[in-house]
């Protein structure tokens, strides 16, 4: 399960509500510490993944942007990955604002579980 996960730092930087923080979380701003921007990207170690990944955002996500979650998704798919993608219109980071949607997300979570977490924790133990 992803929520609004971030997997390419550089855009995120310039998209997030305040940048201080992938500043002070990679040392610097992307074009002083580029290595260090790209060795932490999720993006450019997808091919390592093997889990069915559901993503979860926000349509108004200011934290995240929305286009993170688009960026794993077509990734994902692209790797033959299975991969759900759900956007919830009118929500920020914290999918709070129509109760219906907290009830939908968490309905969706557990589908997702019950069809591929198995599948995820018997491949991590092998």
């Amino acid at each position: 399960l992803s929520g609004a996960g971030a997997v390419e730092h550089a855009s995120e930087w310039g998209t997030i509500d305040f940048p201080v923080f992938e500043y002070y979380l990679l040392g610097g701003a992307p074009w002083e510490v580029p290595k260090i921007y790209q060795d932490q990207a999720a993006i450019y170690h997808l091919d390592k993944v093997r889990t069915p990944t559901h993503i979860i955002t926000g349509e108004n996500d200011v934290r995240v942007s929305t286009a993170q979650s688009y960026m794993l998704e077509r990734a994902l798919h692209y790797l033959e990955i299975p991969v759900q993608l759900l956007v919830f219109p009118n929500e920020d980071h914290s999918i709070s604002h129509n109760p219906w949607h907290g009830k939908i997300k968490v309905r969706e979570e557990l589908k997702w579980l019950q069809k591929y977490g198995h599948q995820s924790f018997e491949t991590v133990m092998k």
